[in-house]
């Protein structure tokens, strides 16, 4: 590897902006908890996404970026977007499309006795708190990619971004914006999309895959109330069991496989070597970054494979259960000797990036609540207004020359090292849309959801030096767009 060349005046901008603006504005967005719909029904009347979007906006606003407009898009009903363009100042005809989005997962528990997730604090080049790596920095470093690229008198294309508040939910809203923006996107020819992840903290890393979803609530009914268990146990079945009974027609509880074949897909052979070559980099690291548990013997708990081409090839392309939430359940302190009348999961299904959301959607539901045990009452609600569709995921188009030589000049430059490829586990709604809208579309998705940043459980934090780097690389890439 090559000694990256930090004293370029591009990357001198980039990092000034960040200690000096972006890091303060970060750290004040950190503090708002500006929870997704989804997770905060009265998101209008708390005001909380309305105050990060009019941070982000003034913000933008006081950089007076040569050109450049911005504003909030409204629909009633829908969360709110910002938009923002600028005209090029180079040869290319296309436009270049940012995206991120300002709206963040709940809390979650188990965070450090000195970090919360409203509570900001920089430490040794971390910013922690929830929502400034997912991905609360997009508008941020999209906007002084673009500064920095005028700054130095760099010709650039056309560009435009899409902020949306509504990706922890499902985006939703998102497609209804992007019919009524349409217009004024233009060509798209290339999207920068900053909501991704990294697999180190040492080169660029681009997004090659992202896997769908489908989440909802399961719920198993037995009683109409609890009843004293010595009395009722033996008699009525426990809505535990029958849930249980249920689960094991969707997953292999030893092995944790997805037994139905429509679940699945073939891994394209390209993804595969992939995989290969990004073990042959992480090695290890791929299982190791996780928190695990020590076991009763002293010795860590480990994961379904200590493969590392299995373990990315798990993540990324193979179909995953996990349960998020429950419900009927009292707190263990509160537990007495009672039949509980129900039990509900919250369940999320990670589908492949060839397996379609909305079909998928349609058949789990049909496999949990047909012909129920004991004929309980069973039920299978998606979540979200657009939850019955699923989300599809993406599976990322073959590079153009021009974009896989920028990626390795932009990576080599600024961290000394080549382009690393690796795909994703979780899901970006907006992929899809884009391709399907934009078709011939290039995608450069990346991010600084690196090993142990946490995006969603605790001590999530912002790996400043590696989004520094980000930031000017992604600028980098944009002056070669053609």
């Amino acid at each position: 590897m090559n000694a990256p060349d930090r004293h370029l005046p591009l990357a001198d901008f980039v990092d000034r902006a960040w200690d000096e603006r972006i890091v303060p504005a970060l750290t004040d967005y950190i503090a708002v908890p500006a929870k997704s719909p989804m997770f905060d029904a009265d998101w209008q009347a708390h005001g909380h996404i309305e105050r990060v979007v009019q941070d982000a906006v003034a913000w933008v606003e006081s950089r007076r970026v040569p050109g450049l407009a911005i504003e909030i898009v409204r629909i009633p009903g829908r969360t709110p977007v910002i938009f923002f363009e600028v005209a090029a100042t180079g040869a290319a005809t296309d436009t270049v499309l940012f995206y991120g989005h300002l709206d963040k997962q709940p809390e979650f528990s188990g965070w450090r006795n000195d970090l919360g997730p409203w509570t900001p604090k920089y430490v040794d080049g971390l910013l922690y708190g929830r929502g400034g790596a997912d991905d609360g920095y997009a508008i941020y470093a999209a906007v002084t990619a673009i500064e920095a690229l005028k700054a130095q008198g760099t010709a650039h294309p056309r560009c435009v971004g899409v902020i949306e508040t509504c990706e922890e939910s499902g985006s939703h809203d998102l497609p209804a914006y992007l019919d009524a923006l349409k217009p004024r996107l233009g060509e798209v020819g290339l999207v920068v999309c900053l909501d991704s992840g990294a697999g180190n903290y040492d080169q660029l890393w681009l997004t090659t895959s992202l896997r769908g979803m489908v989440s909802g609530v399961l719920k198993v009914e037995i009683l109409t109330e609890g009843i004293h268990s010595g009395d009722a146990s033996g008699l009525v079945p426990s809505s535990f069991r029958i849930l249980r009974q249920v689960l094991d027609r969707l997953e292999d509880a030893r092995t944790g496989q997805l037994l139905p074949e429509f679940f699945h897909c073939e891994v394209p052979a390209s993804r595969v070597a992939q995989a290969q070559a990004t073990a042959a980099i992480l090695g290890d690291d791929v299982w190791k970054r996780m928190p695990w548990v020590c076991g009763a013997d002293g010795n860590l708990a480990l994961p379904t494979t200590t493969d590392p081409v299995e373990g990315l090839l798990n993540r990324t392309w193979r179909p995953t259960l996990s349960v998020t939430g429950v419900d009927g359940f009292p707190e263990l302190k509160s537990a007495g000797n009672v039949l509980r009348p129900y039990t509900a999961f919250k369940l999320s299904l990670r589908l492949p990036p060839l397996v379609d959301g909305h079909e998928a959607s349609i058949r789990l539901k049909a496999l949990l609540e047909d012909n129920a045990p004991y004929n309980a009452r069973v039920s299978f609600v998606p979540d979200g207004r657009a939850g019955a569709l699923g989300a599809s995921g993406w599976n990322a188009p073959e590079l153009p020359v021009w974009l896989e030589d920028a990626l390795n000049a932009a990576s080599n430059t600024h961290f000394g090292a080549p382009v690393g490829y690796i795909g994703q586990g979780g899901t970006i709604p907006l992929m899809s849309m884009l391709q399907a809208g934009f078709p011939k579309a290039q995608m450069m998705v990346c991010g600084v959801l690196g090993p142990k940043s946490n995006a969603h459980g605790p001590n999530e934090f912002l790996h400043v030096p590696y989004a520094k780097r980000l930031t000017a690389a992604v600028a980098q890439v944009v002056a070669a767009f053609r």
